[in-house]
């Protein structure tokens, strides 16, 4: 059973899996489009969600909420600024996870993470 199971470890430390995800993140809100195994992805997209959703109130509060976990300046006016408002009708689902096979390496599932138009 998985009751109360927030999150998935990944098999790493809490410090590690942060700033991992944090990183996914950076490379998602840059490129709009990242491709990584999908347990990744889906956590990415947690926090990837969570951050537009945040960004799309525009105060000085929610720009330093994002802050806390996007550390680029840049990065965080270009969320404010563009991606932002081209959600602004949308209550959620910024987000898409399109499985995109195997890697070849170890057979893991991997997945295409990507903002929505």
């Amino acid at each position: 059973m998985r009751h109360r199971n927030d999150h998935r470890k990944l098999g790493r430390a809490t410090d590690q899996r942060l700033a991992l995800l944090r990183s996914q993140v950076d490379a998602l809100l840059r490129h709009e489009k990242i491709k990584t195994t999908v347990q990744k992805a889906k956590e990415t997209q947690r926090m990837a969600e969570h951050l537009i959703t945040t960004a799309k109130r525009g105060d000085l509060h929610s720009r330093r909420l994002v802050l806390r976990s996007v550390r680029d300046k840049d990065l965080v006016a270009h969320l404010f600024d563009e991606i932002a408002p081209r959600y602004s009708d949308r209550d959620g689902g910024y987000t898409r996870v399109i499985r995109a096979g195997r890697r070849n390496g170890d057979n893991a599932e991997m997945a295409i993470l990507e903002l929505t138009d």
